[in-house]
């Protein structure tokens, strides 16, 4: 691991949106279809680079993304802004495809016992079905990005080596040519010196290709990784606005790296995010109301570091007390 890069000098990073996925799916309240249009416009509208709108699953697998053509049909596309949707089997690429998804992402786990026990198949199962998938993609000229889950780490299995989550990337973008590989902290194991050890070892395989880094908060390491990543090479990480989502298989945890959080803390250090900050909290400061309770982030609850506060009401009167009273000899 090289010396941190303490300060960004301008240095430009992706953030992509999460949330309305991975955040709204996990969600026991439904969201109405328009407010989920219009929390996309928003976050388009606030510089995001991509956005994962959502997923094209059984509706009675996840009825909180049951509208997800509608939603997808109808946002507002802004050209600088990829709109992505997690698609798990042919019958979904055929609905993103339909619904204009301007990138599929597949996911499959590094491990066996998380792939069993989250998509009820084994590693090589799923495989073949994403080669399937990425087949009709390409024929359809889509993008096809694969997000490696369990990539840091698995819940059930523990460490996962290296080589092993090296050799899943190899055959994603080697075999089903993928354009980009995800490697994501599903339950928060992650710690920094690792994710630098495995993004460096990516990026010096496959240049490339399209690198994005998703980290959860489980642990209270989710920034300390994100700057681990950007040290090491990387330049795009997934993010969930209010800090929204998680993962099953890790009870009681924080969701995903917060995107104002991530974006205040870049901002300040000088990297470019393209993000417009107080667009962006807009954004996130609509949810507690749809989803019916608060959120994890600490940005919309505190404000920005120089969001000051007015000083108390009698403060001229504590001032001027202040000055009549002796100097200490």
């Amino acid at each position: 691991m090289t010396n941190p890069v303490w300060t960004g000098r301008g240095r430009r990073v992706y953030l992509q949106e999460v949330g309305t996925r991975d955040g709204l799916q996990a969600e026991a309240a439904f969201v109405p279809t328009e407010d989920k249009v219009a929390l996309v416009n928003a976050l388009s509208d606030a510089g995001l680079a991509k956005i994962e709108v959502t997923a094209f699953v059984s509706p009675k697998a996840i009825p909180a993304l049951r509208d997800a053509e509608q939603v997808l049909r109808e946002i507002r596309r802004n050209p600088d802004v990829v709109y992505s949707a997690l698609v798990p089997n042919v019958r979904g690429a055929e609905r993103a495809i339909e619904s204009r998804a301007d990138e599929m992402n597949l996911v499959m786990s590094a491990t066996e016992s998380h792939n069993l026990a989250n998509l009820r198949m084994t590693r090589e199962q799923s495989f073949a079905g994403l080669a399937e998938v990425a087949a009709i993609g390409r024929s359809a000229g889509v993008a096809v990005n694969v997000s490696l889950s369990c990539a840091f780490g698995c819940p059930m299995e523990g460490d996962v080596p290296v080589e092993t989550v090296l050799a899943w990337c190899g055959r994603y973008v080697e075999t089903l040519g993928a354009h980009g590989v995800t490697l994501c902290d599903t339950t928060g194991m992650a710690f920094p010196t690792q994710v630098a050890e495995l993004t460096s070892a990516f990026l010096e395989r496959w240049p490339g290709t399209e690198l994005t880094l998703h980290f959860h908060n489980t642990r209270g390491i989710g920034l300390a990784n994100v700057l681990a990543g950007i040290d090491a090479g990387a330049d795009r990480f997934d993010a969930s606005f209010g800090g929204i989502g998680g993962c099953p298989y890790a009870p009681g945890a924080s969701g995903n790296v917060c995107t104002e959080e991530i974006a205040h803390a870049l901002a300040l250090m000088g990297y470019d995010t393209g993000i417009d900050l107080p667009l962006l909290l807009a954004a996130a400061s609509r949810l507690p109301a749809l989803i019916g309770h608060d959120i994890p982030s600490q940005i919309v609850k505190a404000g920005r570091r120089l969001d000051l506060h007015p000083r108390p009401a009698d403060f001229d009167q504590i001032r001027a007390r202040a000055l009549a009273r002796p100097m200490a000899a």
